[in-house]
């Protein structure tokens, strides 16, 4: 009967809040689906009137003219509308309400503080319901005292309505829970630039996770050989990876790349390169990656290139691929071996990048066939800029004046400086009146270029002093015994040669691409 006796009183109560809000002009859906959503503030205010009857000037009042007069007292309609106003959603404010414990005016001032951070709009509720139920205990100096604190040591003050947005969570932590989370990223070796950028970028990389998490995933890290600077620059460039669970996403990721060959250096550089892989899923991202290059090749092709892990196979990768087989002339045989060798070409741009390249080539009077077996050989050719190619190529045919063939069996010619190495080794060459293949012009460091220089130069005197003999000789008709015309013969015979191409056959078995 008591049980019986209270749903009835509840049922009032809503009622003649219900009413009230009637006359606030919201409504009867509204009022409805807010009462719903406060059945504790339907009990404050139910207790509330039963207590007022032991007020003597108010004993001999209905319980339902108590109730009403209490609602009007704690002024809870017209806080209603002026939450609505600033965006809230009614399950937002059904909440608020909730979490007051009936402080109604805790509300409206913790709503006013937030407007000076900017927070703005519908973000209101947001952060209010998400700080958790202490927010609206704490005094606004508490709250101003977290927020000066992040602003010295970083945080500039423009950012903290996107910041608290974010990680409402950060509001509820007291000062010393706020000093000795900025000091974990310190120890790190972040300074205040890198910190308030971090805390703007992923701010729940600041609030979200435990001291005790966030130490845990530090060490991990630094298990792949990092140092705690090294971490630190790691975390500051890419925070998300603090958001990332070590046995959800790191193990089966580390697990993964173990088997296709990866150790811990590689996982370190592909860590260093591109800490987003780390970020990733392994199932719908990184595994499906088939594009034809050997099993065994697969890991040093990953570490190399490590943004290929979060590229989309159908997306990003398979239409690179058919447009190398199809309008590269690489043939079906070569194209794993051109994205093993430059795997770079698959972060490129088809329309933009790789088909303005492939105009330029056939522009120049190659074929397809040998255009793809350029790129077979060298497929970062396809990768430069047109600014860089059109220098070289110039110098190439009109300073240099070497024939398109050359261009064709040495298409890395065009990875080489211009001013840095080819105009500076042709200008010794010819200076000293020798000549190389580019191969052997360029692939070489400067000692071995200049041996060959001095070699060049040492056979071709010897030639010239050779010639003058046998020719002093030959006008005199000096006759010679059938040994000595044997010797002058085989040296006529050497010396007849030219200089440059035995140069070039000595060195075609000691010099690879």
């Amino acid at each position: 009967m008591l049980k019986q006796a209270l749903e009835i009183r509840r049922n009032v109560t809503s009622e003649i809040l219900k009413e009230c809000m009637r006359s606030g002009k919201f409504s009867i859906t509204y009022s409805t689906n807010l009462i719903s959503l406060i059945p504790d503030f339907i009990d404050h205010v139910m207790i509330q009137a039963a207590s007022m009857k032991l007020v003597p000037e108010l004993s001999h009042l209905t319980f339902n003219i108590r109730a009403k007069m209490f609602i009007e007292k704690s002024n809870v309609v017209p806080l209603i509308r002026w939450l609505k106003h600033n965006s809230m959603t009614y399950p937002q404010i059904g909440k608020l309400i909730f979490m007051s414990c009936g402080n109604l005016e805790s509300i409206r001032r913790l709503t006013e503080w937030l407007k000076t951070i900017y927070v703005k709009g519908m973000y209101l509720g947001v952060v209010l319901v998400k700080a958790g139920g202490g927010i609206l205990e704490r005094s606004t100096e508490e709250l101003n005292e977290v927020i000066r604190y992040l602003e010295k040591n970083g945080v500039k003050r423009e950012w903290m309505g996107f910041v608290i947005t974010r990680c409402p969570k950060i509001l509820s932590y007291s000062i010393e829970e706020v000093k000795s989370r900025v000091s974990f990223y310190f120890d790190l070796g972040m300074d205040e630039k890198d910190f308030g950028t971090m805390v703007f970028e992923y701010s729940k990389a600041f609030g979200f996770f435990t001291l005790k998490e966030m130490k845990c995933k530090v060490n991990y890290l630094m298990e792949f050989g990092l140092s705690n600077e090294d971490v630190g620059r790691l975390v500051a460039f890419k925070p998300q990876l603090m958001g990332c669970s070590i046995e959800e996403r790191w193990k089966p990721l580390v697990k993964y790349l173990y088997y296709l060959g990866v150790r811990r250096d590689g996982m370190r550089r592909i860590l260093t390169l591109k800490p987003m892989v780390f970020c990733v899923d392994l199932e719908t991202t990184i595994v499906p990656k088939d594009i034809g290059i050997r099993e065994d090749a697969v890991g040093g092709v990953l570490v190399k290139f490590p943004p290929l892990l979060t590229y989309s196979l159908y997306k990003k990768i398979r239409p690179v691929v058919i447009f190398l087989m199809t309008k590269v002339g690489v043939s079906q045989k070569d194209i794993g071996k051109v994205i093993a060798l430059g795997p770079e070409l698959l972060g490129c741009h088809i329309v933009n990048k790789l088909e303005v390249n492939v105009k330029y080539f056939l522009s120049l009077g190659i074929s397809l066939p040998l255009l793809g077996e350029m790129i077979a050989n060298f497929p970062m050719l396809l990768k430069y800029n047109l600014e860089v190619l059109r220098p070289k190529y110039r110098y190439l045919r009109r300073i240099m004046v070497r024939p398109l063939q050359d261009l064709i069996e040495f298409p890395r010619f065009f990875s080489y400086s211009l001013v840095g190495r080819i105009i500076p080794r042709h200008k010794v060459m010819v200076e000293r009146r020798v000549n190389f293949k580019l191969r052997y012009m360029l692939a070489s460091s400067d000692e071995e270029f200049n041996r060959r220089i001095e070699t060049a130069v040492e056979r071709r005197r010897r030639f010239e002093a050779g010639s003058d003999v046998i020719d002093k000789l030959s006008d005199s008709q000096t006759t010679c015994n059938p040994l000595e015309s044997q010797i002058h013969c085989n040296s006529r015979e050497e010396y007849s040669q030219e200089s440059f191409p035995s140069i070039d056959d000595k060195y075609d078995n000691s010099v690879s691409l």
